[in-house]
């Protein structure tokens, strides 16, 4: 990927929507996400010392943010997974391609392997969710 004025203005805006979660600093924060074509599944992690707590991320906002930043590459040059790591003042990214990324590795496992690479092997807390209200009916059986 090469960087320039939208790229720059868009891993900005991203910066600016994980530190919209005040529920917890924004220090070593991870955002995790695979994209395709209108397809982005982002995951975000804090490291919180003795665990790791998954955050659900505003798919709206955030979703809509990643899909401009793929957008903005070429098709020859479009990545199929992004790292966004925080630590301190600054932020690190790193683009992995699809070649570059085996098919038959289960993407949670895959997920799961990433997560540990930077914050070492702790317990991920994956808060209870209220379910969301997404008007579709539901039925007790």
């Amino acid at each position: 990927m090469v960087a320039n004025d939208v790229t720059d203005r868009l891993l900005g805006e991203i910066g600016q929507l994980l530190a919209a979660d005040t529920a917890y600093l924004l220090d070593d924060t991870l955002l995790y996400a695979r994209l395709n074509t209108n397809y982005v599944a982002p995951s975000i992690f804090k490291n919180r010392g003795g665990t790791i707590v998954y955050r659900r991320p505003d798919l709206d906002r955030l979703g809509d943010a990643l899909l401009d930043l793929w957008d903005a590459e070429t098709p020859e040059n479009r990545w199929a997974e992004i790292e966004y790591l925080i630590r301190g003042d600054t932020f690190e990214v790193t683009y992995t391609y699809a070649d570059d990324i085996d098919s038959n590795e289960d993407t949670f496992e895959r997920r799961d392997r990433i997560v540990k690479r930077h914050f070492g092997d702790k317990p991920v807390v994956y808060p209870d969710f209220p379910p969301e209200d997404d008007g579709a009916p539901s039925y007790d059986l």
